[in-house]
């Protein structure tokens, strides 16, 4: 199933403001079109021809992101065992992180179109828009690499699970700084360097190259939030750590399992005084 060519009819879309672009990035349904509108838009809002928000308002961010008849989306709990090793194995791997990935898209530009109407700097959306430009960078090279290996994203099931933390962090920003970059991408941190080296060692020069990309994209997405997200709490006059730590209590049903990419971490603005303490959540 080859990634079909973009449709003129999206191509051709610019969108009346930021907010709508990310709005129509996280309610399309056709992948080919979700990439492209995440282009689109990114191009408009760095050529400085976009607003950040209609003046008369606009439609809310949908409810759920927009999918494609294919994977199957399961709750987590019914999701059946993924092969370990071999050409299956592989796929398995990749189709899961895909997956990881497109619901990286819808929650980074639901992040942008969400919050579009909060006091922050400009500098803020622009951090933001990369990262979701980012993002459907990587979903597309990982849909690409499925293609190569014979497979495509929707041959397996999927589980709907991550799109819980959008829904439980629609009215906090904070909260949602916490949990996405902070908690789930802080934890592609620890796993992609294994990740790597077995791809390598495997001989798959190919998957490891892709995985490289983003294990550097996620740094800096992993500080572009530790920094956002000290923003606000300065602006709140709150300690961030503390902070941090009340909010992951509160918003994240999963607990922060070790080992943790301390090094890999810190560069990216995380100290452990942030996420050691939450390591009891796991019990």
């Amino acid at each position: 199933m080859p990634v079909s060519p973009a449709r003129a009819d999206v191509l051709d879309a610019t969108p009346a403001s930021l907010a709508a672009g990310a709005r129509a990035v996280v309610a399309a349904s056709d992948l080919d079109a979700k990439v492209r509108l995440a282009h689109a838009t990114a191009r408009a809002w760095f050529a400085r021809s976009l607003s950040l928000r209609a003046r008369t308002g606009g439609q809310p961010m949908p409810d759920q992101p927009g999918r494609p008849a294919e994977p199957v989306l399961l709750p987590p709990r019914d999701m059946p065992k993924r092969a370990i090793g071999g050409q299956a194995g592989r796929i398995a791997l990749l189709h899961s992180l895909a997956h990881i990935e497109l619901n990286a898209v819808d929650l980074t530009w639901d992040l942008v179109g969400r919050f579009a109407d909060r006091p922050l700097p400009r500098s803020f959306f622009d951090d933001w828009v990369r990262v979701g430009l980012e993002e459907a960078k990587h979903f597309s090279l990982l849909r690409q690499r499925l293609i190569d290996l014979g497979s495509h994203y929707g041959a397996l099931p999927a589980h709907h699970g991550l799109w819980e933390a959008a829904e439980s962090t629609g009215h906090d920003l904070a909260a949602r700084l916490a949990v996405i970059p902070l908690v789930l991408e802080a934890r592609g941190l620890d796993i992609t360097p294994t990740m790597i080296d077995k791809a390598r060692g495997l001989g798959d020069a190919a998957t490891a190259d892709i995985l490289a990309i983003i294990y550097r994209d996620e740094k800096r997405h992993v500080d572009a939030g530790a920094k956002w997200f000290r923003f606000l709490c300065d602006r709140e006059g709150r300690d961030p750590e503390r902070r941090f730590q009340d909010l992951v209590r509160r918003h994240f049903k999963g607990g922060l399992k070790p080992p943790f990419n301390d090094r890999a971490r810190a560069e990216a603005g995380l100290t452990p005084g942030f996420y050691r303490p939450l390591v009891r959540l796991t019990g």
